[in-house]
């Protein structure tokens, strides 16, 4: 049987994904395949079964600045870092188009701005190619550059999504000077996962993860350490408030209460004895980016979105808080106080419990909140 890594990236797109516009329909398939047993999956899924021609249909880096009011100056030229498995051959290129469409300044080798290796930190030989995870890295840099247009950008690649490998990108990245490391990847939460624990547990570095794509269940590893930033996910969509933005708990979004990790300090909810996930949220659902093997633009959801998102605030400031730092500056942040990740996002799975559902102040789905300018980050 043909490996799928021997087939060409984009005729594995074709085979896969697009679709003529005539036919196209929803897809809520993940980007990545479900894991096996020590190895992870990105937390990202289509938003569209076809690529569209123009960037229009999702939530772009403009609409993202205006619902989370980000100043128009640019920020601090901090690294941040994406750990990441497999490689993404077109992922400088295709980042630039992204860039150019919304402003942001070019992001090059050749400028300084953007760098790529394996996960030793050499700039080869890269790893192989998974077309999922390569989209999930468009999504990555893509994301940061719309929260921090300033930031210089590294991508660590891992061998494979395999906890070890992934657990040697981030210590990678830290190594070569990233003072923010996001990773939009996770695995449920189990005692080989907690082995790993210290490589995502750093006072030279904030960690950020996202929390999961499969509604209020188990935690998810890495965002469940309580060294870690959590990041859930929201639907934003206009409105005719003085905002202008509403946002929900989004459908998908990952929460639970561990089963292994203590509760830190700085978590004082109730109905959970251990670390609650998640801390902050941002946009998960209908993402745009673009990809040129995928075709182009498309929106994509996920809290594989807004966890770099988060990263890229904190590179704009260009703190190196911790985590428990988000909980003494909630009023920094949006409430997002309607919506539930429970199956049918009716909130009846946790009893209607924060644990499941939207409410004011500290709930699992969102947090403490999303993005309201920058202060909540320094």
């Amino acid at each position: 049987m043909r490996s799928l890594f021997a087939i060409p990236i984009a005729g594995l797109f074709a085979a896969l994904i697009l679709a003529p516009d005539a036919q196209a329909s929803p897809r809520t398939g993940p980007l990545c395949p479900e894991p096996a047993p020590g190895f992870v999956r990105c937390l990202s899924t289509y938003g569209s079964q076809h690529a569209l021609h123009s960037p229009v249909g999702g939530l772009s880096a403009h609409d993202l600045a205006s619902a989370y009011s980000l100043p128009s100056s640019g920020g601090a030229e901090t690294l941040v870092a994406i750990s990441i498995a497999y490689d993404a051959p077109n992922l400088e290129e295709d980042l630039n188009v992204y860039r150019r469409e919304y402003g942001l300044g070019e992001c090059t080798s050749a400028n300084g701005c953007f760098r790529k290796v394996n996960q030793n930190g050499d700039p080869g030989p890269l790893p192989v190619t998974q077309a999922g995870w390569a989209v999930e890295s468009t999504l990555d840099v893509s994301m940061v550059s719309a929260a921090c247009p300033t930031c210089k950008i590294l991508v660590v690649e891992g061998n494979s999504a395999g906890y070890a490998d992934l657990a040697t990108t981030v210590d990678t990245a830290v190594r070569l000077g990233a003072t923010v490391v996001s990773n939009s990847y996770g695995a449920r939460e189990n005692g080989l996962a907690l082995t790993y624990a210290r490589s995502y547990d750093r006072s030279d570095a904030t960690i950020v993860a996202s929390s999961g794509d499969s509604g209020f269940t188990a935690t998810s590893f890495p965002a469940v350490f309580g060294s870690v930033v959590a990041v859930g996910g929201t639907t934003l969509t206009k409105d005719d408030s003085p905002r202008g933005w509403a946002e929900s708990a989004w459908a998908y979004g990952g929460s639970g209460c561990s089963a292994y990790i203590a509760k830190p300090k700085w978590q004082q909810d109730k109905n959970c004895a251990n670390r609650t996930t998640t801390d902050v949220s941002a946009a998960a659902e209908n993402v745009l980016i673009y990809n040129a093997d995928a075709g182009g633009w498309f929106p994509v959801n996920g809290t594989s979105a807004s966890a770099p998102f988060i990263a890229g605030l904190y590179g704009r400031v260009g703190a190196n808080p911790s985590p428990g730092s988000l909980y003494q500056r909630a009023d920094a942040l949006h409430d997002v106080t309607t919506g539930a990740n429970d199956s049918g996002g009716t909130g009846t799975k946790c009893g209607k419990d924060y644990l499941c559902t939207a409410q004011q102040g500290y709930d699992a789905p969102t947090g403490l909140g999303t993005p309201n300018g920058l202060a909540a980050f320094e």
